[in-house]
């Protein structure tokens, strides 16, 4: 059975291996939390879109205790994990890629802004236009989305492109030195190894939650299926090399 405490170790073990491809994940948190504060609320609502455990959302509702805060994601396991660690969370199952998603959100007034951090690019293309067209319906007019991952620009500036892949390689080798944390396929192999998570691994392999297909990766297939959404003010308001913030304002 998985306890509360259990959950814990296992959502920080996810954050310090994630980490590990992120060493400024801490910062960009900080700068994504500033941005929906800055909205000027002390009750906003908001929607984390691929929260996974709910690392982002945990962090939210800390430093903004009035907010309500909507996690989505797919993955049985991960919500698993965020329901025993976060009971003060709103975990939702959904798809992104498969439309509707938002009726399932139980929205009670249209949500101040969109989060979503290291999750989006393993949505293709097609699909990115549908999970933002349908989000731009639920968010309030001068809401936000703010996007954090790592976004590429090789496409149209190639050569910055390599100095942003450049200060990220060289940043987490300060970090970590040949002390890497483990990585991402390590962690699964152990979750998927602990007896006591068995009945969500079971889940998980029959969800469909598994990440497949094309990724957008590029930050022109962001920006251009926002502004088909119908998004206005679309730019970065941090950034490390290729990691960066994008924000967009709703129309």
């Amino acid at each position: 059975m998985l306890t509360h405490d259990a959950a814990l170790e296992w959502i920080a073990r996810w954050d310090r291996q994630q980490e590990g491809y992120l060493p400024d994940r801490e910062e960009r948190f900080t700068a994504l939390i500033d941005a929906v504060e800055a909205l000027g609320r002390p009750d906003p609502v908001v929607i984390d879109l691929g929260c996974g455990p709910g690392s982002l959302s945990a962090r939210l509702l800390e430093r903004l205790p009035g907010a309500t805060v909507i996690s989505v994601d797919a993955d049985p396991l991960l919500l698993g994990l965020g329901r025993a660690a976060y009971p003060g969370l709103t975990f939702v199952s959904a798809d992104l890629r498969t439309g509707g998603w938002t009726k399932l959100l139980g929205l009670e007034r249209p949500a101040d802004a969109a989060v979503s951090t290291t999750a989006l690019h393993w949505i293709s293309g097609p699909d990115l236009k549908g999970v933002f067209a349908e989000l731009a319906t639920v968010l309030r007019p001068g809401g936000l989305l703010l996007n954090g991952d790592h976004m590429d620009t090789e496409d149209a500036t190639p050569a910055l492109s390599r100095l942003e892949h450049a200060v990220h390689e060289r940043q987490a080798a300060r970090v970590f030195g040949e002390h890497r944390p483990e990585d991402w396929r390590t962690w699964w192999e152990a979750i998927a190894a602990d007896p006591d998570l068995a009945e969500l691994n079971q889940e998980r392999t029959t969800a469909g939650a598994s990440h497949h297909g094309s990724e957008s990766r590029l930050l022109s297939h962001h920006v251009e299926a926002l502004r088909e959404a119908g998004f206005t003010e679309i730019g970065t308001l941090w950034q490390r090399g290729n990691n960066r913030l994008l924000c967009a304002v709703r129309g």
